[in-house]
Order: structure tokens, then C-alpha cells, then sequence
């Protein structure tokens, strides 16, 4: 009886202490994956939509490398469930623990991708930035700008494309959203200047206008003098000759080599104002707010010229004798450099 007491006892404490031992193992594991930290490879960065789960959130940060387990990962999600999981990209840099990772996607720390339009861009420059800034294909860009003309439809019911409304700052997107939503933020940008400003009529006209002002000259002051010459040569129905309508003209049909030649003066476009009078059919770029000022309150002159004075600015002039003294002016500054 003694006997078979002692092991009973004998085997009761081993099972205790296999016990013991498969609780510190298990302790220890699930400290090690939680606590200890992970170097997940450069620059890992990982898209987390809407919609996904727990599961899919901890299947996708093991796959990229940045944790080590998924089972710890919800295991630590089920002692937190007063806290939810935040949809967005994350970019991982450093090391980290996995309740640091954690609460980065319960805070929704997310990466956003800066992207700067400069004043006069194009929507085919947009697209390039947007696809340097890895927000997707340019080509891509330019289909969205090409066919989603409805968020404008109200202020240019004719409208070919979004050229003209796509308003120069600088955003930050996130690779979640999609090509249509970043367009929408600019147009919606451009709808709160136009706004500000009072533009809320002849919305095409004034934009074609300014974003041929916002092509020619850089500096501010200049803008709402360079509107008044070309309000003045519509006013006596001349020719606009401006060289950025035959430049967006030429990037329309993808000849465009980088540079105007004289022959390049005659194609057959209807942006081409050496060509056909009158404003261009649609803006030939995305003009700024000092632009948009200045074509919608130009100032009250007779200039009807203007060349560059090679320092910056202009000089204008009543009559092309008088233009083409500041040509030869031009030219001579030019020989001296």
C-alpha cells in the first residue's frame, strides 16, 4: 500500500513538474516572439486595406518579415480588443517589438507619400511626379485625368480632360487610396481657391487664360500685365502666338522633342494660337493662384507684345516696331552671355 502511495506521489509531482516545465517553455516562447525584437528587411513597406481581418493583418506583417509569429500577434490583439486595427500603408525602418508594431497600426501611424505639383505643371508632369513619388503608373495618372471629367462637369460641362484643375501644392497620399481619390483632392483644392478668389463664372475661359499666363512668366507681379496682352489681342481678334499652346499642342500627340523649332509654329492643332485665333480649346496646364488672379482681374494697358528682357521679366510694348526693338534687345543680351 505504501508502495504504490509513493508512486502515485512520485508520479503526480512529475507530471507537476512536466507541467511547470511546458508552461516556463510556453511562457518563454511567447515571450521571445512577443518582446524580443525583429529587423525586418530595408525599407519594408506594407499595404493593410479595409476590410481585413485580424488573421489576414497578422498573416501579411509575418510574410513581410516583421514579426515572428501570427499566433502571438493575435493572441496580443485578443488582450487589446478595446483597441482596433487601422487600415493604410506603414513603412517599417528599425527594429521593433511586436507590441511596438502593434500599436502603431492600433494608432494608424501611416506612411504617406509627399508629392510637390509645382505652378504651370501639366497633367502629364503630374503624372510623372506622382509615379516618382510610387503612387502609381503615370500612365495611369493620365487615363484618370483623361476620363474622369465629371468632378468638373459643373464649371467646364466641355471639358476633354482635368487639365487646368488639377491645383499645384503639395499633397500627401497614401497608397490605399486610388488614383481617382488623389485626383479628387486636387480638383477639390482648385474648387476651394476658385472659391476664395471669386471665380464662380466663365470658369473655362479664365482658367485657359491663366494657365497660358502661368506658362509665360514666373514672376507674380508680371502675371495680371502678361493677361492684358493677350485680353487685348482677343479684344482686336490677333493671333495669340504663344509659344506654351504649341508645346501642349505637341506633348498631346507625343512629338514634343524638348525644344521649338520654326516649323513646329505650323501644326495643325487647335492649341496652336500661331495658328487659330482665340484661346486654345481647354487650359494647357494647371496655373496656380496667382495666375487664376491675374486672368480674371488683368490689368488695364494697350500692350499688345511682350519678350523676355533675359533676366527674368519682360518688356512690353504698344507696336510690334516697338516689339521688335526689345527682340533685338533680346538677342543682343543674349550674344553677351
Amino acid at each position: 500500500m505504501a508502495i504504490c502511495k509513493d508512486l502515485y506521489t512520485g508520479t503526480l509531482r512529475a507530471l507537476i513538474t512536466l507541467f511547470l516545465v511546458a508552461v516556463l517553455a510556453a511562457g518563454g516562447w511567447v515571450a521571445f516572439q512577443v518582446y524580443a525584437p525583429v529587423l525586418p528587411p530595408a525599407n519594408t513597406s506594407l499595404l493593410l486595406h479595409s476590410g481585413y481581418s485580424t488573421r489576414r493583418i497578422a498573416a501579411e506583417l509575418k510574410k513581410a518579415g516583421v514579426i515572428r509569429s501570427e499566433l502571438a500577434f493575435r493572441l496580443w490583439h485578443s488582450t487589446h480588443r478595446k483597441l482596433s486595427l487601422k487600415a493604410g500603408e506603414y513603412l517599417f525602418e528599425r527594429e521593433a517589438t511586436l507590441p511596438q508594431v502593434y500599436e502603431r497600426i492600433a494608432h494608424g501611424d501611416i506612411y504617406f507619400h509627399e508629392v510637390t505639383i509645382p505652378e504651370g505643371y501639366t497633367m502629364f508632369d503630374i503624372a510623372k511626379a506622382m509615379e516618382d513619388a510610387g503612387l502609381g503608373p503615370a500612365a495611369d495618372f493620365v487615363r484618370v485625368a483623361e476620363t474622369q471629367t465629371q468632378l468638373i462637369s459643373d464649371l467646364a460641362p466641355d471639358a476633354k480632360s482635368l487639365e487646368g484643375y488639377l491645383f499645384p501644392n503639395t499633397y500627401q497620399f497614401t497608397r490605399t487610396e486610388s488614383l481617382e481619390e488623389m485626383v479628387g483632392v486636387m480638383v477639390h483644392q482648385f474648387r476651394q481657391v476658385a472659391q476664395q478668389i471669386g471665380l464662380n463664372s466663365d470658369v473655362p475661359r479664365i482658367v485657359t487664360m491663366a494657365s497660358i499666363v502661368e506658362k509665360e512668366t514666373a514672376a507674380p507681379e508680371e502675371r495680371p500685365r502678361v493677361a492684358s496682352v493677350y485680353c487685348n489681342r482677343l479684344a482686336r481678334k490677333m493671333a495669340l502666338d504663344a509659344d506654351p499652346s504649341v508645346i501642349y499642342a505637341e506633348l498631346l500627340t507625343g512629338t514634343y522633342s524638348g525644344k521649338l523649332h520654326h516649323d513646329d509654329m505650323a501644326v495643325n492643332s487647335p492649341y496652336n494660337t500661331y495658328r487659330f485665333p482665340g484661346l486654345p480649346p481647354g487650359p494647357i496646364g494647371n496655373p496656380g493662384k496667382s495666375a487664376l488672379e491675374a486672368a480674371l482681374h488683368p490689368d488695364s494697358t494697350k500692350f499688345l507684345y511682350f519678350v523676355s528682357d533675359g533676366n527674368g521679366h519682360h518688356r512690353f510694348s504698344r507696336s510690334l516696331e516697338e516689339h521688335n526693338r526689345n527682340v533685338a534687345a533680346y538677342r543682343r543680351a543674349l550674344g553677351m552671355r
